[in-house]
């Protein structure tokens, strides 16, 4: 018997399926050990671990959530099937070998463990991946470590710094993010709305407008960026007089035309980002949504890997499209071909292929609705790709009217070869093929269909971002790569720092404060070049790990510099800090203050405001402050949430309690550290511990016992309790602590 991992149950049964008998195909879902997160794990506080010159660190990679448990059932099912060879067939990028790494040193025992890699999920790739196993990619696993290390650095200490503001967190890729965001919405808010006046008509179905000053012209409207549109004018009463004019003629005399041919290309096959956009301008999905389905396709076997930054694709694949195409639309739909040459640019990952389907003559896959509609996108643009220019006729043609003294412009197109649009017929509608019946003849008469519109209106502000559209400019600038473009936009509405209206994305009071008054503390302009958020920095860093990635970097040497700059980065921006109260010191010192009189105000910090004070100013007030003074701030929002939380818990009564610490009512408590609003948490945690345990506790230390085969007495007798019955909730997080070791330990012996 043969075992194969994957990461996810739906590629497991399509594998399944090619495999058939002699093969354990299972799932692991995904990341099996990461860097410590559980807050049990004594090292899940951590920032960072240290290291030996020309090493990276050896964290305690920890389970992640359930994944233990998966393990063990997919292991105890191999030992008992006889395996004697394992296949892990996780994602081909840098977060598979990553996961592959783990699951090669928790398979060990096995005889046999073998990597296997391929960028689609049929019979022929996988067969023959597992013919040709491989060695793990050790660049990969650095670089996937390095990020790790870094993220967790970043995210763990200015996380803790912007918790001074009361924000969440901040991240490598997260806030600069947020900082395209925050910084739209203020260019939205200092815009200046400037007044235009247009004028259009429709003749023989061609859109024509009134031009109304040329570029040199003194009047020439411009917008603010200095850009020159003839067909708009400052000048209210000239529109008005043109408008009504064109009405009162409702007729034109075509004075010119200028014939051209436009061709237009296809575009290459899709990109991770180039999907996400498409798919949200196309089919109106979020990017989760599109990210989801696109899963489920590849893990089904119709499409390739979908997180790539390539728009190569593989010469076969392209013969049988090219083969489909001479087929079904003929030798003239048939073009050069489009991304394959595998040029690419500096911030690009090469290391798979684009994005498109697995067998290239089949138009339709998928299960359900969403999923044929992605795919049918997916698949047209990949047609696209191996197929001739459109190309459509144009004339430039330019009108007068009797007594109007500017002309009109406008232009008639119709398509004379769909080339690859041709595959796109079920998006472009009501393309126009034929030129208007009247023809253009100079001299001829054209009349106006309907009445002329007259528009008068403002500039509006730019666009907000959408969620295409920001991913979009972090793949201009490199902030980001594939595998991180939906999880960081998903990460800043999460976190309450940007709001979803329709799809554009607007940054919340928190999100502003956390990259205009936070964010500058690590952007020091007098200090560095870049600062730790910009967005420059930011992509160095991402173009470091791709040469890591690439073998032509040390992981070790990026990695102690990365923590130098970090820590230099890091120290300015406490210092900077140093210099101003937080927000947290000043409303605790307000607190003290609105308990106080106008003349104790006075002596304290004179006349003064708060937040007018120095940091320092700050901290040596609420350090001379006696308990007493401390002692009238009014305990928290939060505080009385936590006491009522556990009173409800545990059942007390809280009147009772109150009465038995020598408190009346809840209100009258005390905040800060040393209050007693503090004192009567700490007394309900002890108490909390000490209640009995419960019933899944109980039920837990039963199961483990008997799997142990251990009497019920002799596992009470490790914590001194006398009967389950009687077992405190602590004792019994402890005693199962203690079980689980001894089923781990035992685990590993027979091993």
């Amino acid at each position: 018997m043969k075992l194969v991992i994957l990461e996810s149950g739906a590629k497991a049964r399509t594998i399944k399926k090619y495999l058939g008998k002699g093969w354990i195909v299972d799932a692991c879902n995904g990341h099996v050990q990461d860097l410590p997160s559980n807050r049990k794990n004594k090292d899940s506080s951590k920032a960072m671990w240290s290291s030996k010159p020309g090493e990276l660190p050896k964290p305690p990679w920890s389970w992640t959530d359930r994944a233990e448990r998966i393990m063990t059932k997919i292991i105890s099912k191999a030992e008992k099937a006889g395996v004697d060879e394992v296949f892990i067939a996780t994602d081909p990028d840098r977060e598979g070998e990553f996961i592959a790494w783990r699951l090669d040193s928790i398979l060990s025992n096995f005889d046999s463990v073998k990597r296997v890699s391929f960028n689609e999920i049929t019979k022929d790739a996988v067969t023959s991946a597992i013919s040709n196993p491989q060695e793990l990619d050790m660049d990969l696993v650095d670089a996937a470590i390095v990020r790790r290390l870094m993220d967790r650095l970043v995210g763990f200490r200015c996380s803790k710094f912007c918790r001074s503001w009361k924000l969440k967190s901040m991240g490598r890729v997260q806030t600069p993010t947020l900082g395209y965001i925050v910084e739209k919405e203020i260019e939205r808010e200092a815009h200046v709305p400037k007044e235009y006046n247009s004028v259009e008509a429709v003749s023989n179905g061609v859109d024509l407008k009134v031009r109304f000053h040329e570029s040199n012209d003194p009047e020439a409207w411009t917008d603010d960026d200095g850009k020159h549109f003839p067909a708009r004018t400052s000048d209210t009463d000239f529109a008005r007089s043109a408008f009504d004019l064109i009405n009162s003629k409702r007729s034109l005399k075509l004075e010119s035309i200028k014939e051209g041919t436009v061709s237009r290309k296809p575009k290459a096959p899709f990109t991770t980002d180039t999907m996400l956009q498409t798919s949200s301008s196309t089919l109106g999905w979020s990017i989760a949504k599109t990210s989801k389905i696109a899963s489920t396709l590849y893990q089904s076997g119709h499409i390739t890997y979908i997180r790539t930054d390539s728009t190569r694709t593989n010469a076969n694949a392209r013969d049988d499209i090219r083969n489909y195409i001479e087929s079904n639309f003929g030798q003239d739909f048939l073009g050069d071909g489009v991304g394959e040459s595998g040029k690419t640019k500096d911030n690009v990952q090469d290391a798979h292929e684009a994005i498109r389907p697995t067998n290239p003559s089949a138009e339709v896959a998928g299960e359900d609705h969403d999923e044929k509609a992605l795919y049918r996108l997916i698949w047209s643009r990949f047609a696209s790709s191996q197929m001739s220019n459109s190309i459509r006729e144009r004339r430039s043609l330019s009108f007068s009217c009797d007594g109007l003294d500017v002309p009109l412009n406008g232009a008639s197109t119709w398509r004379t070869h769909a080339g690859w649009e041709e595959v796109f017929s079920w998006s472009y509608k009501n393309v126009q093929t034929q030129p208007p019946e009247i023809g253009f003849n100079a001299g001829s008469i054209w009349s106006i269909d309907e009445d002329a519109i007259l528009t008068i209106d403002f500039t509006k502000p730019p666009r907000r971002f959408t969620e295409s559209s920001i991913i979009q400019q972090m793949k201009k600038d490199g902030i980001g790569r594939p595998s991180t473009y939906v999880s960081t936009v998903s990460k800043l509405v999460d976190r309450k720092y940007v709001e979803k209206d329709s799809s554009s994305l607007i940054p919340t009071s928190e999100g502003r404060t956390l990259w205009v008054e936070v964010t500058p503390f690590y952007n020091q302009t007098d200090v560095y070049d870049q600062g730790l958020f910009t967005y420059g920095f930011t992509s160095t860093m991402e173009e470091k790990l791709d040469l890591i990635e690439a073998g032509e970097a040390g992981a070790p040497e990026h990695w102690a510099h990365f923590v130098d700059t970090f820590r230099d980065m890091h120290n300015i921006a406490l210092e900077k800090r140093r210099e101003k109260p937080t927000l947290r010191q000043i409303q605790y010192l307000q607190a003290i203050l609105n308990r106080m009189t106008e003349q104790e105000k006075m002596d304290l910090v004179g006349d003064s405001l708060v937040e007018e004070l120095s940091g320092e100013q700050v901290r040596n007030i609420i350090d001379g402050l006696g308990e007493s003074a401390q002692s009238n701030i009014p305990p928290s929002e939060k505080q009385i949430a936590t006491i009522l939380k556990l009173v409800d818990r545990m059942k007390i009564d809280l009147e009772q309690f109150l009465k038995d610490m020598g408190e009346s009512d809840i209100n009258e408590l005390t905040g800060g550290r040393g209050g007693t609003a503090s004192n009567a948490i700490g007394a309900l945690i002890e108490l909390d511990k000490n209640s009995p345990a419960t019933e899944k506790q109980v039920a837990t230390i039963i199961s483990m016992a008997d799997s142990l085969e251990m009497p019920i007495e002799d596992a009470m007798a490790a914590v001194k309790t006398e009967s389950i019955e009687t077992i405190s909730k602590s004792d019994a997080s402890v005693l199962i602590g203690n079980l689980k070791k001894t089923i781990n330990s035992k685990r590993r012996g027979k091993k």
